[in-house]
């Protein structure tokens, strides 16, 4: 029996890739932070995972899991953190435009991983979405192994910030441990975990 199959997104597909991240953590507390009006959240959380997939497809990779009747079943957005990550010349313009009247919340977020982010040499795993009806059919661990194990091969550990509890769970199953410290939080309290796999 074979798995998914996973390949490279090409950089036409980034756009579709930020909406389907969008679409997946539309729920998630961080982005009812981020954009508070909810007729504004997905299209312009949309537009920022677009801009982040953008980036990790230059300074990383991203990968996706087709789905059969058209678009993602899955994707997942990597940042290589072994060499020096630049930050793209025009990207705090297109953060700015996309943001809009909600850019100091984008901008705590991003100083809030910024100060807790490992200084060690490690990929990092920026976004893990499944579409919401392809949920629990093994597609995140699918992507995620694949990367591990060529991590593991190079002796590169990985980290990730989880959502929630639940996500906490999952990403436990597949070797990530709490670090210290584990919680951090956005400035209306909404937590993020920090989570560490080693090689």
């Amino acid at each position: 029996m074979t798995g998914p199959v996973i390949r490279p997104a090409r950089e036409e597909e980034l756009p579709a890739i930020g909406a389907l991240i969008s679409n997946s953590f539309d729920a998630l507390a961080a982005d009812a932070y981020l954009v508070p009006v909810p007729e504004d959240r997905e299209r312009v959380m949309a537009d920022f995972f677009t801009l982040e997939s953008e980036t990790a497809h230059r300074y990383g990779k991203v990968e996706v899991i087709d789905h059969p009747d058209g678009g993602y079943a899955a994707a997942a957005v990597w940042f290589d953190r072994v060499n020096e990550l630049p930050t793209p010349d025009d990207y705090m313009d297109r953060l700015t435009a996309l943001a809009g009247e909600h850019l100091e919340r984008f901008g705590a977020l991003g100083e809030l991983f910024e100060k807790n982010h490992p200084t060690e040499p490690h990929w990092h795993l920026q976004f893990l979405a499944v579409r919401p009806s392809e949920q629990g059919n093994g597609l995140g661990g699918a992507l995620m192994k694949r990367t591990h194990d060529e991590l593991a091969a190079a002796g590169v550990p990985s980290y990730l910030e989880a959502t929630n509890e639940n996500n906490v769970r999952l990403y436990r199953r597949y070797g990530y441990e709490p670090m210290t410290p584990f919680e951090i939080y956005l400035p209306d309290g909404t937590p993020f975990y920090r989570m560490w796999r080693k090689s």
